[in-house]
C-alpha cells in the first residue's frame, strides 16, 4: 500500500542553497565562470599565425608560462606563510603533508603539460567543450572504484553530452581556430588525457586536503608547487625549445596575461571550490563554453564569425551538461522516495 506524498520525504537531503548570502554566491559563481572562460581564451589569443600554412602556434615556449606561475605562487604563498608567523612557514616543510602533496603536484604538472599541448592544436571553445567529457570519465571512475551506478536517465544525458561535443567538433573542424585540416586528433587525445588526470587530481586533492585541513591553503599550495615546479622544469629541458631558443623568446604582453591567468586559476580553484558546491562548479564550467564562444566572436584578436549552427551546438553542449548535473538531485530524491515507499 502506498502512502500519500507529503513533501517531507526529502528532508534528509542536503539543501544546496544553504550557507552564505545569495548575492555573494552569485558573485562568486559569475567570477568562477569568467575565470574558466578567460583562461583558454587568453591562451588561444597568445598564439601566432604561420604565414605559410595559416595554422596557429605558440611563438613562446609552452612550458615557460607554467614554470613562471609555479615560481610566482611559491614566492607569494611563502610570503603569506611568513606573515602568519615563522611556525606556519616551518609547517610547509613537514615531511608527511609535503610527501603527499608533492605526489599530487607531480600529477597536476602533467595536467598542465597536456593542457598546453592540447591548446596548441585546439581553439579555446573546442578545448572547453571537450573538458566536459570529465562527466563521463568521472561516472566511469565512480562505477569502477566505488561501484556507484548511473541511472538510465543519467546515461542518456551523458550520451547526449558526448554526441553534442562530436557535433561541435565536426562542425568546426575546418575553421581557422583549429588551423583547419579536419579534427586535430592529437589535440583531442591530449584533452581526454588532461581530463583523466584532472579527475584523479580532484579526488586526491579532496581527500588529502581534508586530512590536512588544519593547514592554511597557502601552505598547501607551496607543498603542491614544489614538485610541480621540479616536474615542469624537467619538461622544459626535453621539449627542445625552451632553453635552446631562450626562456623569454616570443614573450609579449599577452604572454604575461597567460601567466597571470594560470596564477589566478590556480589560486581561485582551491579557494572557490571550497565555497561553491560541485553542482554550481559544473554548471559554471559549462556556461564558460558560451562565454568563450561569444568572446571569440566579439574580440578583434580572433577571426571567428558568428554562425547559427555553431552557436546552437555550443548551447546544446551547455544545456546537456546542465541537465546532467541537475538530474543528480532528481535521481537522489527518487531513490529516497522509493526507499521510503519500500518500508
Amino acid at each position: 500500500m502506498t502512502t500519500k506524498y507529503t513533501g517531507k520525504e526529502f528532508e534528509g537531503l542536503k539543501n544546496q542553497a544553504e550557507g552564505g548570502g545569495t548575492l555573494a554566491k552569485v558573485g562568486l559563481f559569475v567570477f568562477f565562470i569568467f575565470t574558466r572562460a578567460i583562461h583558454p581564451t587568453i591562451i588561444d589569443a597568445s598564439k601566432s599565425v604561420n604565414e605559410d600554412t595559416g595554422k596557429k602556434y605558440f611563438e613562446y615556449g609552452k612550458m615557460t608560462v607554467v614554470l613562471g606561475e609555479t615560481v610566482v605562487t611559491i614566492i607569494v604563498a611563502q610570503l603569506m606563510a611568513l606573515a602568519a608567523g615563522m611556525p606556519v612557514w616551518r609547517s610547509i616543510w613537514a615531511p608527511k603533508p609535503m610527501k603527499v602533496f608533492s605526489i599530487i603536484g607531480f600529477i597536476y604538472a602533467l595536467g598542465d603539460y597536456l593542457e598546453m599541448a592540447s591548446m596548441g592544436a585546439l581553439g579555446g571553445a573546442a578545448y572547453q567543450i571537450l573538458l566536459q567529457s570529465k562527466l563521463v570519465v568521472t561516472a566511469l571512475m565512480m562505477w569502477g572504484i566505488k561501484g556507484t551506478r548511473q541511472t538510465s536517465l543519467q546515461w542518456n544525458i551523458l550520451f547526449l553530452v558526448m554526441l553534442s561535443m562530436c557535433v561541435y567538433m565536426i562542425g568546426t573542424s575546418g575553421d581557422s581556430s583549429s588551423g583547419g585540416g579536419g579534427i586535430p586528433i592529437m589535440g583531442v587525445f591530449n584533452v581526454l588525457l588532461k581530463v583523466s588526470v584532472s579527475c584523479l587530481c580532484a579526488v586526491l586533492s579532496d581527500k588529502y586536503m581534508k586530512d590536512f585541513k588544519s593547514e592554511p591553503i597557502y601552505v598547501q599550495l607551496v607543498q603542491f608547487k614544489c614538485a610541480w615546479f621540479v616536474t615542469i622544469l624537467a619538461l622544459t629541458f626535453i621539449d627542445g625549445q625552451t632553453w635552446q631558443r631562450g626562456f623569454f623568446t616570443g614573450w609579449n604582453g599577452v604572454t604575461v596575461g597567460v601567466l597571470t591567468s594560470f596564477t589566478v586559476k590556480g589560486w581561485s580553484t582551491l579557494y572557490l571550490l571550497a565555497i561553491l558546491d560541485s553542482v554550481l562548479k559544473n554548471i559554471g564550467e559549462a556556461m564558460a563554453v558560451l562565454v568563450i564562444y561569444i568572446a571569440q566572436v566579439v574580440l578583434p584578436a580572433f577571426d571567428e564569425k558568428f554562425e547559427v549552427p555553431t552557436f546552437l551546438s555550443v548551447c546544446v553542449v551547455m544545456l546537456s551538461v546542465t541537465a546532467y548535473v541537475s538530474a543528480k538531485s532528481v535521481v537522489e530524491k527518487a531513490a529516497l522516495y522509493d526507499q521510503k515507499q519500500g518500508k
